[in-house]
């Protein structure tokens, strides 16, 4: 006999079916299932303006502009975006980040994302630092990339962020995502429209023209929500691409792309100032985080489920192209699935966040301890020295490990709720690496003879203040706490002098 709960959840999970199956028939396309077909193609072959394409969907095309306006405040504890019309620097949101960038534009300008339609326009606004090979800045930014890659790469990727900014048409120089990525000009089908995305799929078997539908909806927005890196010789950006080789589908793990950067030096890009490394990076990992067996990918979810929900707008029901975290709309897309109320749905959210932000706040102060201990280590003594280059190389290949997937959880656009228990293995792992790179390299002070502090000085004034062309610098009303109360424990000395 079924109790209350399993009825419930048998409910729930009829439900979904019955909504994933709309969303697979109509494909996010803005239709409802067996709503007016187009009488022509919605726009020629090759058209980029989104307002061509809105003149046979008019109510999609006017969500889609409202990704320009601000986000409702206060909805959202950390994933603040454009919340309230307001930007946030991730900088000062969590402070370990620019000792940890220190070295590249990351370290200067890292702003919290406002949305689709400021893509380009952020980029645009951004410190010089930050945009440097065109081709590169520009491969997810415009929906002209794809082109210009196939006309002339060497060009793209010589060029400079401005000199490729140029190759725009000059109506088009502030356009981010348009109709034209993700849907075919013909039928609306969705598509992805990048050699990045086909070349990655290849490389995990599969074929990107063969994918299975939760695959091609899931991959439309992977095409660019996930990490990748900018392949440099001599210096020099010549293509970007995702570090997937050796993954399966549903196991592109944060293990297997640490490795893909360890083993290839085409994926270095900078050198990290406070222990002089020469590291690769990782950007927004979030169709490699989600698809890694997460709750919600393995009933057959997809990102549009959650984030363009279906609307009824004029007697028609379109898929809602003004993207956003459910947060921001008091769980109302959550409530199809759940008969949880929005402040339980909330509730369970930021019980998840919380968890994986003070892991990620512990984990990312003790990688900069560790940090810190490098750069004491080849300031104090010789590293390279036979007795201690064996113990030093060990420590850094513990530093690096830890930094990567403090790296991934911060740059992974959820904080930790697309896959919950992933997120809490990945920082579990990240606070065991660093503590083993900061216990090596106690040891090996120690035993040199160095004096090493219980609490070391992280001294994040010196990485936070004057930053780039607009000296920025550290922001209080946007610092992120730790939920638990451990970081200000572990580190009273540097966060007390932070915060006072």
């Amino acid at each position: 006999m079924l109790t209350s709960a399993k009825v419930r959840i048998v409910f729930a999970a009829m439900l979904a079916f019955g909504l994933l199956l709309t969303a697979a028939l109509s494909g996010c396309s803005g239709l409802a299932v067996g709503d007016r077909p187009a009488q022509t193609p919605p726009a020629p072959d090759g058209e980029y303006d989104p307002a061509v394409w809105g003149e046979q969907y008019p109510e999609v095309y006017a969500t889609w502009l409202a990704t320009a306006e601000p986000r409702p405040a206060d909805k959202s504890k950390y994933k603040r975006g454009f919340d309230g019309a307001q930007m946030y620097d991730k900088l000062s949101e969590y402070p370990f980040m620019p000792l940890l960038f220190k070295g590249w534009g990351f370290g200067i300008d890292y702003q919290e994302p406002r949305g689709h339609h400021y893509m380009i326009i952020d980029q645009n606004e951004a410190d010089p630092s930050r945009v440097k090979s065109g081709g590169a800045c520009l491969t997810c930014k415009s929906p002209y990339a794809e082109d210009l890659n196939t006309e002339d790469k060497e060009a793209f990727f010589g060029a400079t962020y401005d000199e490729a900014l140029g190759m725009l048409p000059e109506e088009h120089r502030k356009l981010g995502a348009s109709c034209i990525d993700c849907h075919d000009n013909e039928t609306m089908e969705l598509s992805t429209r990048r050699w990045t995305v086909d070349a990655a799929l290849t490389e995990i078997g599969l074929e990107p023209d063969d994918l299975s539908t939760q695959q091609q909806r899931l991959m439309v927005c992977g095409q660019c929500h996930c990490t990748y890196s900018v392949m440099k010789e001599e210096g020099v950006a010549l293509d970007v691409d995702f570090p997937w080789e050796g993954s399966e589908w549903g196991a592109i793990t944060v293990e297997n792309v640490i490795d893909r950067l360890l083993e290839d030096p085409a994926r270095t890009e900078w050198t990290q100032e406070v222990t002089d490394l020469e590291l690769a990076f990782i950007r927004h990992p979030d169709v490699e985080f989600y698809s890694a067996g997460s709750p919600h990918m393995k009933v057959g979810m997809a990102c549009n489920d959650c984030h363009m929900p279906d609307i009824r707008v004029n007697n028609e029901t379109i898929s809602d192209h003004n993207v956003m975290s459910p947060l921001k709309t008091d769980m109302t897309t959550c409530k199809r699935c759940h008969y949880d109320s929005a402040e339980e749905l909330k509730a369970k959210v930021l019980a998840v966040q919380d968890a994986n932000a003070a892991m990620l706040i512990n984990a990312g102060y003790q990688t900069a301890t560790a940090a810190k201990l490098i750069e004491m280590t080849n300031e104090s003594i010789d590293p390279s020295a036979v007795d201690i280059k064996p113990t030093y190389d060990e420590a850094l290949a513990h530093y690096k490990q830890a930094f990567y997937r403090v790296v991934w959880m911060g740059a992974e656009n959820s904080l930790g709720f697309h896959n919950p228990a992933e997120g809490q293995r990945i920082l579990k792992d990240a606070q065991a690496e660093a503590d083993a790179a900061t216990q090596l390299l106690r040891d090996l002070l120690t035993d040199s003879g160095v004096e090493v502090p219980a609490e070391v000085p992280l001294e994040l004034d010196k990485y936070l203040e004057g930053r780039g062309e607009h000296e920025k610098g550290f922001i209080q009303t946007h610092y992120l706490g730790d939920p638990s109360g451990q970081a200000l424990k572990s580190w009273p000395l540097s966060l007390g002098a932070l915060l006072q």
